[in-house]
């Protein structure tokens, strides 16, 4: 079993930045591949980040490319999401994913554990 907590969230101005953390409980962090994930009222759940356990390799969607950088501390069994310039159209719940086999980075399906969520707001 893996819980997840995010943190950091909040309100911003278009521009501003942001750093998200997903705080991961167990003792094999280190084996599981983490994605980031938002969702916006009315929206589906979509893809933002991935990092891999296996050699850290990361997978950024279009919209954030250039803008968020994933990374992880397997020490501290977190993932982290600085997000810069941010824009109104990034505001939604972001969710921390992680799991052990991950075959598609992108797709939702693929995690077993997921957060509780954590709101970020840009305004313009």
């Amino acid at each position: 079993q893996v819980q997840l907590v995010e943190s950091g969230g909040g309100l911003v101005q278009a521009g501003g930045s942001l750093r998200l953390s997903c705080a991961a409980s167990g003792r094999i962090f280190s084996r599981y591949t983490m994605g980031w994930f938002r969702q916006a009222p009315g929206k589906e759940r979509e893809f933002v980040a991935g990092i891999s356990w296996s050699d850290g390799s990361t997978y950024y969607a279009d919209s954030v490319k250039g803008r968020f950088t994933i990374s992880r501390d397997n020490g501290k069994n977190t993932v982290y999401l600085p997000m810069n310039s941010l824009r109104p159209e990034d505001t939604a719940v972001y969710y921390c994913a992680a799991d052990r086999s991950v075959v598609v980075m992108s797709d939702p399906k693929n995690y077993s554990y997921w957060g509780q969520g954590t709101q970020v707001t840009v305004s313009s």
